[in-house]
């Protein structure tokens, strides 16, 4: 039996006292059969769209997609779908049917989805099953509704949502599924890059994400090409035990499940492959990578439309995440650049950064510790890492007769002074070395 909240019982009893067939179905059922709370619910039902606006006419309804069998009904403060049964016309854009016609049979509608795991639905009394997706869900199988070719070339973002629920419920790809995911891949390429990140950040969040990060990379590399060339690379260094690919991987896993966080381990090193170089001892070396993967990723994460608050705050963590921190000076430094929130993160990428790395010399983790717990004491002294916690101001510099951009040159300047204990951050002193800086630099 499955707890249905209650204002999904209540759509679906008044389709019922109605008349008509109705089911929840899709994604939800299936977290239900894992014990898992779903994050919205679909219903399906042999009710027209007319019929279901009928129905729900003291509702609030919402044509989100009338056309195409879709009713969007406001019940107690819950938005719920329901949508006739359909099936699916020609597709001619590897994404989305040309037209639907509508049915009356359930197994139609059913029929036309994506993975059995997902073709499933439930009515209060029964689950119904036309494809084994009970069976494929107790034994942890992602595996295609009918012919996988069909489906995958019906809508190519398939291939990227097959992989992303291995990743995000540890599932294996049933094998002639996964034959179609690789010998189709290249369609994703006509897919809206807005779709594949969203299913990108979710594959990358997954438990099972080095598993599918090492087996379906190829996949990922339709998207982003700059990660075939640090498949297979030695590191060649006394730091690394693994692969370029394979360190990125495992750093992903060893991240926190923070999307920003993991979306960083996945393109820190992306640069290693075209900065490396090979000394005469045989050891490799990768100068200057923290900051060419930096504007790599740029590039990337822009081609891929992430939104500006992304791009900067994994760049700026790709920037610094190989940063050695030897004195309370450099953290205060760092935190000027970053903030606090994303010297957090930073923390955290480092951490996931060595754990990765299994050589004899890595980072020790105790030093991240130290790390952190200096970070933390620089807060709870609230001493001074940004310009906003500075004693002096640029109203202030304005009466030293400091105007225009030489407000902010000044500024920085005792900034840096004072993260480096050469100046103290009091309003007196400040304005005192405010009158000196000036002189010094003819201002």
């Amino acid at each position: 039996m499955i707890n249905i909240p209650e204002n999904v019982t209540k759509a679906l009893t008044l389709l019922h006292s109605h008349g008509y067939e109705a089911y929840i179905v899709g994604g939800c059922v299936r977290d239900f059969l894992l014990s898992k709370t779903p994050n919205d619910y679909d219903i399906t039902t042999n009710a027209l769209p007319e019929e279901t606006q009928e129905v729900f006419k003291d509702f609030k309804c919402i044509d989100i997609g009338k056309k195409h069998g879709t009713i969007a009904v406001m019940i107690n403060g819950m938005l719920i779908e329901i949508t006739t049964y359909r099936i699916d016309g020609i597709y001619t854009d590897k994404r989305h049917p040309e037209s639907v016609s509508f049915s009356k049979s359930l197994r139609d509608d059913l029929s036309r989805r994506d993975f059995t795991v997902n073709a499933l639905a439930y009515d209060e009394n029964e689950t119904a099953d036309f494809f084994n997706g009970k069976k494929d869900l107790e034994n942890k199988i992602i595996r295609c509704v009918g012919d996988p070719m069909k489906r995958f070339d019906e809508d190519a973002l398939r291939i990227m949502r097959a992989v992303r629920f291995a990743s995000q419920l540890d599932f294996t790809i049933e094998p002639l599924t996964e034959k179609y995911i690789f010998e189709l891949k290249e369609t994703l390429s006509l897919i809206a890059v807005e779709r594949i990140r969203v299913e990108l950040d979710k594959l990358l969040c997954g438990p099972a994400v080095f598993e599918i990060l090492m087996k379906y990379h190829e996949i990922i590399s339709v998207f982003i090409p700059e990660i075939s060339a640090t498949v297979g690379f030695e590191q060649h260094s006394i730091y690394h035990s693994y692969t370029v690919w394979e360190h990125t991987a495992r750093a992903v896993k060893n991240a926190p499940c923070d999307p920003i966080i993991r979306l960083t381990m996945l393109l820190h090193d992306i640069s290693k492959p075209s900065c490396f170089k090979l000394d005469e001892k045989g050891r490799g070396h990768f100068i200057g990578h923290p900051l060419k993967s930096s504007q790599m990723a740029f590039e990337i994460l822009r081609r891929m439309k992430y939104d500006n608050k992304t791009i900067n705050d994994v760049t700026q963590l790709i920037k610094y995440h190989d940063t050695k921190f030897t004195t309370r000076q450099d953290i205060k430094k760092i935190m000027s650049i970053t903030g606090t929130e994303l010297f957090e993160k930073l923390i955290e990428v480092q951490i996931a950064d060595s754990l990765s790395k299994d050589g004899e010399n890595q980072k020790p983790l105790n030093d991240m510790s130290l790390v952190k717990e200096t970070y933390l004491d620089i807060l709870a002294k609230n001493e001074c890492t940004s310009l906003k916690s500075l004693q002096i101001n640029g109203s202030d510099l304005q009466k030293h007769e400091i105007h225009g951009k030489n407000i902010g040159y000044v500024l920085n300047i005792l900034l840096d002074e004072v993260i480096m204990d050469k100046t103290e951050n009091k309003h007196d002193i400040l304005e005192k070395r405010c009158e000196e800086i000036k002189k010094s630099h003819h201002l």
